[in-house]
Formats: C-alpha cells, sequence, structure tokens
C-alpha cells in the first residue's frame, strides 16, 4: 500500500569551456557545449543558463524552437525565488534576443543551488542495491518504508553539462550510470521544470557498506545535468520514457529503458521529505532516482559514452573519464 506524503507546510560560469580527453595521458581540450539537438527543440520551450560568446557573464534565458529570449533576471536562483505561475509569465512575455548558435550552454543551477538525490525508488534499484549488498535488508526496509533515502549529491559548481565528461572513482572497480529524470524547485517548493541527471555511482563502494554512500556518490563528475530545464506547465511526467545506452568504441554494449510510472513514491511525497526540515531559499534540484541499473557483471571503462534521454525533456551525453585530475575546469564560486 502506498504510504501518504507528509504534510509540508546551477553552477558557476565555464569562461573557457573544456572538457578531459578521455584517456589519463592526454591534456584536456577545448570544447564548446553542445546546443539542445534538434530533437528536443521541436517547438518545445526550455530555460537554459548561457553564455554569448562576446559576453564573460552566464545569462538566463528561454528557448522556443530554436530562439533565445533573455529573462530579467540575474541568475537561475533569481529565478527560482518566485512562485510557479510567475515564473511561466517571466517566460511567457520574453523577447527574442539571439540565436542558439550564437551562445554556450551551461549548467542549469548556480548560486549556492544544490542537487540532491532519491534513492530505491523503483523496484529495480531496490533488487540492485540488494544484490550489491553486504547488508542487503537496508534496502528492503527503505523502498517499503514511508521516509524516503534522499541524499546531498552536488553543489551547483560541480555540476557537469551535456558534452563534458563524467567521472569514475579510481579506487572502484564497479561503476554504472544512474539515468533520472529530476525536478527543478523553487524555494516554495513548487515544482517548476524537469531535467536529465546521471546521478553516476560507485556501486563496489556502496556495496562494501551503506554508510559508504557519500564516497560512492560525491566525487568528481559524479553529477551531470541536461542543459534545458522543461517547464512543468508544459509537461505530464508521470508517464516518461527513459532510455539509457552505453557505447564503446561506437558499439552498443548496453541498453535499457524503464518509465517514471514505475516510481513507487509521488514526486511531491520526495519534495515534501526534502523541504521538510531545511529551507532552499534558492530552489533546489532533486533527482528522482533510478529504474534502469546494469547487472552485476557490467563495468564502465574511460572512453564510453553515455547517453541518456527522457522524452519531452532532453538528452544527456557524456564520455567517461577515471579520477579527478580531469576536472580541473570546474570552478568553485
Amino acid at each position: 500500500m502506498q504510504p501518504s506524503p507528509i504534510t509540508s507546510g546551477l553552477s558557476i560560469a565555464r569562461t573557457t569551456a573544456a572538457r578531459s580527453a578521455v584517456r589519463l595521458n592526454e591534456p584536456p581540450t577545448p570544447l564548446r557545449l553542445t546546443s539542445i539537438t534538434s530533437r528536443q527543440r521541436g517547438n518545445r520551450v526550455h530555460i537554459v543558463r548561457y553564455q554569448r560568446h562576446d559576453d564573460p557573464h552566464p545569462r538566463i534565458g528561454v528557448v522556443n524552437d530554436g530562439v533565445l529570449s533573455a529573462l530579467p533576471v540575474a541568475g537561475m536562483f533569481e529565478l527560482l525565488q518566485h512562485r510557479k505561475e510567475e515564473i511561466e509569465g517571466i517566460c511567457a512575455d520574453a523577447a527574442p534576443a539571439c540565436s542558439l548558435s550564437e551562445v554556450r550552454l551551461l549548467a542549469p543551477v548556480d548560486g549556492v543551488m544544490e542537487v540532491w538525490a532519491s534513492g530505491v525508488t523503483y523496484l529495480r534499484s531496490r533488487d540492485a542495491r540488494v544484490e550489491e549488498s553486504a547488508l542487503k535488508s537496508v534496502y528492503e526496509l527503505v523502498y517499503d518504508a514511508e521516509r524516503p533515502e534522499l541524499f546531498f549529491k552536488s553543489p551547483a559548481w560541480r555540476v557537469v553539462v551535456d558534452g563534458e565528461p563524467v567521472g569514475i572513482r579510481s579506487d572502484s572497480e564497479l561503476n554504472v550510470p544512474e539515468p533520472e529524470l529530476a525536478l527543478v524547485v523553487n524555494r516554495f517548493e513548487e515544482i517548476v521544470g524537469y531535467v536529465v541527471c546521471n546521478d553516476m555511482s560507485s556501486r563496489s563502494v556502496e556495496g562494501e557498506n551503506p554508510l559508504y554512500l557519500p564516497q560512492a556518490k560525491l566525487y568528481a563528475g559524479a553529477c551531470a545535468l541536461s542543459p534545458g530545464i522543461r517547464p512543468a506547465w508544459e509537461v505530464d511526467a508521470s508517464d516518461l520514457t527513459i532510455r539509457l545506452t552505453v557505447t564503446r568504441k561506437g558499439a552498443v554494449i548496453w541498453d535499457g529503458t524503464t518509465s517514471t510510472r514505475q516510481i513507487r513514491r509521488p514526486f511531491s511525497w520526495l519534495t515534501a521529505y526534502l523541504f521538510h526540515s531545511e529551507n532552499h531559499p534558492h530552489g533546489v534540484v532533486l533527482s528522482t532516482g533510478t529504474g534502469i541499473v546494469p547487472d552485476l557483471d557490467f563495468r564502465l571503462h574511460a572512453g564510453d559514452l553515455i547517453s541518456v534521454t527522457i522524452d519531452e525533456i532532453g538528452e544527456l551525453h557524456n564520455p567517461v573519464v577515471v579520477g579527478k585530475d580531469h576536472f580541473h575546469f570546474l570552478r568553485t564560486p
């Protein structure tokens, strides 16, 4: 029986966008961050952080059918201090500014925004955690418990975006991507949009002891978000198909699909717990957990390409690198 929710009352700009090479012995190479793809565009609206080629200051805008319009806010953190209906009005009133070809898209988080994540929200996730863990009952219990598993994933400045590398720990043999729908939530606990998230995970670290979860989840390159926020007023997120593909040397070595309809916990229930005893004055991103987990014999390698697609939301493509030395392009606030 589904429990009832409890009662409840993006990164610094990369002035020189760079991507680490996929080989440990190669230096980082410059990267122009990919724009929203034609599949993502259509007539769909995306809220974005961007940087013009002739201006180092990041800005906030809305993309509609490939046309970018600037919004009159200083950052995503300021936009998320508005009510959902106010944000919709701000986006509707925006005047066209420039073409997407004139800008670089940045991670959709800034200021002191944080990314949080949910665990064991799908049956497949529970089964995978039970399979890998030395303490299996922990995951069986949390799947059925009223209180969800929520954990801190990343500050804004550590988030990587489409086209940038994601990392795996050099001290972990078993590492996997976790494709997830993430909620963009304003300071009032209202879900105002959705992004694609890759919650990279070190399964061998967490499997050894659940208390190692922070080390399995928080490290360089562990959190990737798609650059465009799909407004919640345009999307029914109750049944969205999520696809994961891993490519190695041009060949697909793993793929899988799931749907948000299989999630056990309502989104509003997750946000209620997130806001229950903590404020998020600049808004927050909350990833909702994964329903796609490769088998225990699957291992990511340096040079693999991870692709995550969520219908109606967007796409996320990231090469895999090993170790923290590839992430010097991330700058602290």
